[in-house]
């Protein structure tokens, strides 16, 4: 197998990503119409929906008037957005990644498998992301679990703690920061585990290990794809929110410029999400390809023949090629 070093990066990712959606563009936009679409406009109409169920209602009594919220409405919405935005955000990266994967090695992409693929890998997705988020939880309870012994400690010895003072504000925030990078560490490192339970069928803690073996000698392509659609998605969500917060206090949502920038946002949104979720992908095949694993794979599939997988010259100048004996 021969791979030219210098695609396997943030360019090489992006482009064959790209290439790999356009070369299939009306089923990646079937896929996205029916799991991503929504998503997106639930992401950007959220805020102002929630906003207008958390205003206050007048309760009248015989003596005065008291405002009170409507908070066991506002927490059954919640809950519905929450399971909604869950179970739409899994099927979109079961079926999107089905189809990358797929599409790059030049396989047929269709609509049905993709949506048949769903029913194998979304349990086990589910089940993949309860136990990241576990290991998750449990290393911030731990960290904070150490601050708040070392506290007690310093108290016990006598020391006198002012938590209102600028120096314990600022180590506050010097920990806060640790604990953010080292939860960033664990999130690169497992960046791949959703394509690993799609790809090679793994669930629970098993695709976790199997992503940090993988994304070794790629941690700095993974760290740019994560920082990159990080910030586009939640710049997107931040920015559209903002317009139909606005038009929601001011003109209302029947006016032509809300609707239009409801359809500009979540097209961009569901134009982000979906190159992230195909990126991501691709990533996943570069570092089998670092590993030695893609050659195997290749020479499996098409067994005693030359293999050659070439791509867009003029967008990922590379070609995977595998001799067979």
């Amino acid at each position: 197998m021969s791979t030219s070093a210098h695609t396997l990066n943030l360019i090489g990712v992006l482009s064959e990503s790209k290439r790999i959606i356009n070369a299939h563009s009306r089923h990646f936009l079937a896929l996205s119409v029916v799991f991503l679409l929504p998503l997106s406009f639930s992401l950007i109409i959220f805020p102002a929906l929630h906003l207008s169920l958390t205003k206050y209602d007048v309760v009248s009594t015989q003596f005065l008037v008291i405002n009170q919220p409507n908070v066991h409405q506002t927490l059954t919405l919640s809950l519905i957005y929450t399971l909604f935005v869950y179970i739409f955000l899994i099927s979109a990266i079961a079926t999107i990644t089905y189809s990358t994967y797929h599409g790059f090695y030049g396989r047929p992409v269709k609509f049905f498998p993709a949506m048949k693929s769903l029913i194998f890998s979304f349990f086990s997705l589910v089940s993949t992301t309860i136990a990241a988020q576990l290991l998750l939880f449990l290393i911030s309870l731990s960290f904070l679990l150490v601050f708040t012994v070392l506290l007690k400690l310093g108290q016990n010895l006598g020391f006198v703690i002012d938590f209102s003072s600028i120096y314990f504000i600022v180590i506050c925030v010097m920990l806060s920061t640790l604990l953010g990078l080292l939860l960033m560490y664990f999130i690169v490192n497992w960046s791949l585990v959703y394509v690993i339970v799609v790809a090679e069928s793994k669930w629970g803690f098993e695709p976790l290990w199997r992503s940090s073996y993988l994304v070794k000698g790629m941690k700095s392509v993974s760290l740019s794809l994560l920082l990159l659609f990080g910030v586009l998605i939640g710049f997107s969500i931040w920015l559209n929110s903002n317009y139909v917060l606005h038009f929601h206090a001011v003109d209302g949502w029947r006016s032509w410029p809300f609707v239009l920038q409801l359809v500009v946002g979540t097209s961009m949104l569901t134009f982000f999400l979906l190159h992230s979720t195909a990126a991501n992908t691709v990533l996943y095949m570069y570092c089998k390809a670092l590993h030695g694993e893609l050659a195997i794979e290749i020479a499996e599939e098409f067994a005693r023949e030359y293999v050659s997988l070439p791509f867009d010259d003029e967008k990922v100048p590379h070609v995977v090629a595998v001799y067979a004996t």
